[in-house]
């Protein structure tokens, strides 16, 4: 009987730590699926945000009385981009991501602002260059949509994770805390960005 008990005694404290380390994995691992989440937008905002100056020169040889909306333009592209590389360094800070929403609402306001004043521009509409970007943006803005889908649900579940027992009881003391979601808050700016002339 006591070599049981003996037997009990060290296997037990075994199982427990296997587990335990199992569970921290686990966490590591959803952490990281998250972040990698994060990088595949980071591409496509940074993709997004180096078309712009030339979406911005190229408009500029035709919209020669609109200078403060290309210059809000620029600005706003600049401040998003600064959001994003904060964003990038650590997507699970909560600031962070909520400063890169609002840069890239930010940034969407202004280029629908322009693309609404490129309309009374028939020779910027018809424009070949102009015509390349608006095609390569239509297809950044797309890809940017599924890659925040992706990390919106890699956020998910690494915050139901950190959420549920028994991983929630080692979250807390090893570091582990919820994720954001990438999210639009204002509805307007849950509708694509038109991209047309």
């Amino acid at each position: 009987m006591s070599t049981v008990l003996i037997i009990l005694a060290i296997a037990i404290p075994v199982v427990l730590v296997i587990f335990v380390i199992g569970l921290y994995n686990g966490l590591v691992q959803l952490r990281n699926r998250y972040k990698n989440a994060f990088s595949q937008i980071d591409v496509q905002l940074k993709r997004r945000h180096d078309l712009i100056p030339n979406l911005v020169e190229t408009a500029k040889a035709f919209m020669t009385h609109e200078r403060e909306t290309l210059e809000a333009v620029i600005q706003a592209r600049n401040q998003a981009e600064s959001a994003r590389q904060r964003a990038g360094a650590n997507p699970g800070d909560a600031s962070s991501m909520q400063a890169l929403v609002q840069a890239e609402s930010g940034l969407g306001g202004v280029m629908g602002r322009l693309f609404a004043l490129s309309e009374s521009y028939p020779d910027l509409k018809s424009n070949q260059n102009m015509l390349q970007l608006q095609e390569e943006l239509t297809s950044t803005e797309s890809k940017v949509a599924f890659a925040r889908q992706a990390y919106n649900d890699s956020v998910m579940h690494f915050n139901n994770k950190i959420e549920m027992f028994p991983s929630n009881l080692l979250a807390g003391p090893f570091g582990f805390v919820p994720a954001t979601l990438f999210e639009v808050s204002d509805d307007r700016e849950r509708e694509a960005v038109k991209v047309s002339f």
